[in-house]
């Protein structure tokens, strides 16, 4: 059976224990084969009970089965989160095979412009383009507020292209129209996702997502539901994953200990097991600072 975050951190504590009380190898053994059968590794469970660093420290445990054993569970744990998806990893589109997967076009001619038209480019600045000056016409839906959203999505698109307005319009009035169908009605939803999309076309970070969406790579039903991990360009779901996979392997290393000594004395639980750290918080020439914490109780202080 599977442990709880609980029942993982529980065994940690007592591995630690077993360690600092020079315990037998045989208990410490018999608690990293616990957590073997035990623990079914994921990011979060390894961030949040720290149980990678415990066993990491094992690695150098003078009893060569112990290092071996911890050696095992510290690769066995790192395989199992290699093999969960990635968060926010966008599916693949499957290819339409028939008109019922995406919105029909308003018409032919503006689904399928004629060769000699596709080739042809816009002469507006890219960087200035927008529905004043490529003169659309875009109150097409009868309402003002999913008028504006149309002009919002046309404005969208047509920064940085250098496509025909004939080519852009319709795609900016099905993605409206796949936002309206989707929340019902012209409600908060509606308008906080209209007005997120728009950012998303503009945003300076990420200019493939709107190449991906007037090409059709990106249909505007897909559009309308993507999640903003799924909008990230390949660039930017790179650095993140090379940022989460740096993460993941400072959780399973061990951090520096502090030293330990029985010299000083816990005024809350009175034993004499305490970690300690010094560093100069004042002056050069005044004394250093040592901060205390109980290993029995967790208890801190500390003095000068």
């Amino acid at each position: 059976m599977a442990m709880d975050a609980k029942e993982i951190e529980l065994r940690g504590k007592a591995i630690g224990k077993a360690i600092q009380e020079n315990e037998p190898s045989a208990s410490v053994i018999k608690l990293l084969n616990d957590l073997k059968t035990g623990v079914h590794a994921t990011e979060d469970i390894l961030r949040s009970t720290r149980i990678g660093v415990t066993i990491n420290r094992l690695r150098t445990h003078k009893d060569p089965a112990v290092q071996k054993l911890a050696t095992e569970l510290v690769s066995k744990w790192r395989d199992e989160v290699k093999k969960q998806p990635k968060k926010g990893t966008p599916a693949k589109v499957a290819s339409a095979t028939n008109g019922s997967a995406s919105p029909a076009p308003a018409s032919s001619a503006a689904a399928s412009p004629a060769p000699s038209q596709s080739k042809q480019k816009h002469t507006v600045d890219p960087t200035k383009r927008n529905h004043k000056t490529d003169k659309v016409n875009y109150e097409v839906t009868g309402d003002d507020a999913r008028d504006m959203s149309v002009r919002l999505m046309y404005d969208g698109l047509a920064h940085m292209s250098t496509e025909l307005p004939d080519t852009i319009l319709p795609i900016a009035k099905q993605i409206e129209a796949a936002a309206y169908a989707n929340a019902g009605s012209v409600n908060d939803a509606y308008k906080g996702k209209m007005r997120s999309l728009f950012q998303n076309l503009k945003a300076k970070s990420n200019p493939a997502l709107r190449k991906r969406v007037l090409s059709g790579d990106v249909t505007p039903r897909k559009f309308v539901v993507m999640t903003h991990d799924e909008m990230k360009s390949e660039e930017r779901r790179a650095e993140d994953e090379k940022l989460e996979k740096e993460n993941m392997n400072q959780a399973m290393v061990a951090q520096v200990e502090k030293s330990i000594s029985k010299e000083f004395q816990c005024g809350k639980c009175k034993q004499k097991m305490v970690s300690y750290s010094q560093a100069q918080t004042r002056s050069a020439d005044e004394p250093m600072t040592t901060f205390c914490e109980c290993m029995n109780c967790g208890n801190r202080w500390k003095f000068s």
